[in-house]
């Protein structure tokens, strides 16, 4: 997948969404039509008329942004070799009825997305979430415990455990927020902002190796990725693929957690 393909099917969810309003719309009408014939049930429609007008203008813009992205992406194939090779992510959020996380190169092709990873059984199971490629394979997985403090274990592919994520409240205002390996021994801890996503992964010695922040999109990618204020995923070179699973889990408490 291509970052127009992505807004040109998140264009056709609007879409859907436009026309399923009208429906009651038309119910509404049709029924007031042959039933009651009273001008104050039609005020009923305005709300579902006005909600498929707004959404129908959104898909308008959505599918004039595809096509103008499209444009600018004359390559056929990605410049990355995997999710791991490249130092810096687009994180586009995709919240609809199974939210996701879609990870794009900063060449527009898709890198990666993280998503609900779905157990076999009838019985209620912790939540996981699995990181899959851009071929659509399972390269890890990010299993929720709802523990004090909230833990998010991590695993590879092979569903080893590698560490885990905890986050524990210390006060109203307060959180911390701590990355473990799979000895329990401390390896880094999570920082940001409160009023604006910028949120810095420190190893133990208090040097930053992963960074997410939102506002900072290079001049360069803005033919590809039109909205300035898309957070941008950075991963620093040094980091092993054990490590950069390990630094992501923030990924998971920030969009599947606290959203």
């Amino acid at each position: 997948m291509k970052i127009h393909e992505f807004y040109r099917d998140s264009a056709n969810i609007t879409l859907n969404g436009s026309i399923a309003a009208l429906v009651p719309a038309i119910i509404i009408g049709v029924g007031n039509l042959y039933f009651f014939q009273n001008n104050q049930i039609m005020l009923l429609t305005i709300p579902f008329v006005i909600y498929s007008f707004i959404s129908f203008q959104i898909y308008l813009f959505r599918m004039k942004q595809a096509i103008t992205i499209d444009r600018n992406m004359p390559q056929s194939t990605s410049y990355y070799e995997n999710i791991f090779s490249a130092r810096h992510l687009v994180v586009v959020y995709m919240n609809q009825q199974e939210s996701s996380v879609h990870l794009f190169f900063p060449d527009g092709h898709q890198a990666g997305m993280i998503k609900r990873y779905r157990q076999k059984g009838i019985f209620r199971k912790p939540r996981i979430y699995a990181l899959y490629d851009n071929h659509g394979g399972a390269v890890g997985f990010y299993r929720i415990k709802k523990s004090t403090p909230l833990m998010i274990a991590v695993y590879d592919q092979n569903k080893k455990y590698l560490g885990c994520y905890e986050k524990e409240r210390l006060t109203w205002l307060k959180t911390k927020k701590e990355m473990m390996d799979e000895s329990g021994k401390f390896i880094g801890s999570v920082e940001g902002s409160k009023y604006f996503m910028d949120e810095c992964v420190l190893n133990q010695s208090r040097q930053q190796v992963g960074r997410l922040r939102r506002g900072w999109m290079p001049l360069e990618w803005s033919g590809r990725f039109p909205e300035p204020n898309t957070p941008v995923l950075t991963l620093f070179e040094n980091l092993s693929e054990k490590d950069k699973l390990l630094t992501m889990s923030f990924l998971i408490n920030e969009y599947f957690i606290e959203r």
